[in-house]
């Protein structure tokens, strides 16, 4: 007598004895880590500030682990050149994002080209700022 096979109903049901599988880090999910990050001297995160210039991921091998890891590279800038919180928002940027899931290392790069203008700010950053 053979086993009966399992069925489960509608779409997008996981078969519960199924290895886990994640899935890769996005860079939707690097922004979102990173809206609770703040420069100390503006009360508006470094996404919506602009900050964020670009995300970009390399898939690691792991011969040792089930689990995919990702190194993630950020370029970011500051509102200014002179900014005395650059070494502490960069770290706070790579430690956030070395506690996501999947993340094996991540790079924070401080880049002046282009450089930030206002123009960056998001609709939420120019309400909490006053600036319409």
């Amino acid at each position: 007598m053979q086993p009966k096979a399992r069925q489960y109903a509608g779409a997008g049901r996981r078969d519960p004895d199924a290895p886990e599988r994640k899935m890769p880090v996005t860079e939707q999910d690097v922004l979102s880590a990173l809206k609770s990050c703040y420069d100390p001297e503006i009360p508006v995160n470094i996404v919506d500030l602009g900050l964020i210039y670009s995300v970009k991921f390399a898939d690691v091998s792991s011969e040792n682990s089930e689990e995919a890891k990702q190194d993630v590279t950020v370029d970011l800038t500051l509102t200014s050149q002179g900014c005395p919180e650059h070494v502490n928002i960069s770290a706070q940027v790579k430690s956030r994002i070395e506690q996501l899931p999947g993340v094996r290392d991540a790079t924070v790069n401080v880049v002046w080209t282009p450089a930030w203008t206002p123009e960056r700010l998001s609709p939420d950053a120019r309400k909490q700022l006053g600036i319409e």
